[in-house]
């Protein structure tokens, strides 16, 4: 990351960013103008905007330069922050005492967004499962009227505890948590204590 020319970069304002004599390398999106010395939030955005297209041409990804590339950076900026954010919560989920698996699922396809740990089995096809017994303890409380949201389901093992967390927050709809724990190291209280904090704070 070419820190120095970004940092000069900034540093500009709205005539010197337009100087046709300063125009940027080819197959680049010029630099947008910053209104004032004091950036304000559309002002970073636009920054972010070009510094990803910057390094998307860089990296031989295409021009996007031309009509859509800013709204292709955006997007590609969204997914980025959804990916860090689910990995974030990935990382704070394992570090749950006793933790030795978890994935975040989505619960309509069964197919795990994220997934870490080492179980002593396949993490992918316990989420594809388990994604089943959402789906069926869902159908079951509407045919049964009921109403309320699922907090948790737990699966008492031998040797472990599987946790699943069905998240119900607008932003995070249709996905739950799998949590595995060594039954002998895990506080099943205190896990799932942390997993419902943990799963307040997704957003996809």
């Amino acid at each position: 990351m070419r820190v120095s020319s970004r940092s000069q970069w900034w540093r500009r304002h709205g005539s010197d960013a337009d100087d046709s004599s300063s125009a940027p390398a080819v197959g680049l999106p010029k630099a947008p103008a910053i209104s004032s010395a004091e950036p304000d939030e559309r002002d970073l955005a636009q920054f972010v905007e070009w510094i990803w297209a910057e390094d998307a041409q860089a990296s031989g990804e295409g021009d996007l330069g031309g009509e859509g590339g800013v709204g292709d950076a955006r997007t590609t900026i969204e997914e980025h922050n959804n990916m860090s954010s689910l990995d974030d919560a990935l990382q704070q989920l394992l570090a749950i005492e006793g933790a030795t698996g978890a994935a975040i699922v989505d619960y309509g396809s069964g197919m795990a967004l994220a997934q870490g740990g080492n179980p002593s089995f396949d993490l992918g096809i316990a989420a594809a499962g388990n994604s089943n017994v959402v789906r069926a303890k869902l159908a079951t409380m509407r045919d049964l009227g009921v109403t309320d949201d699922i907090d948790d389901i737990l699966i008492t093992l031998s040797s472990q505890y599987h946790l699943i967390n069905v998240l119900n927050a607008t932003g995070a709809n249709g996905l739950f948590i799998y949590l595995v724990l060594n039954r002998a190291a895990a506080n099943l209280a205190l896990a799932r204590h942390k997993l419902k904090g943990i799963a307040a704070l997704i957003e996809v």
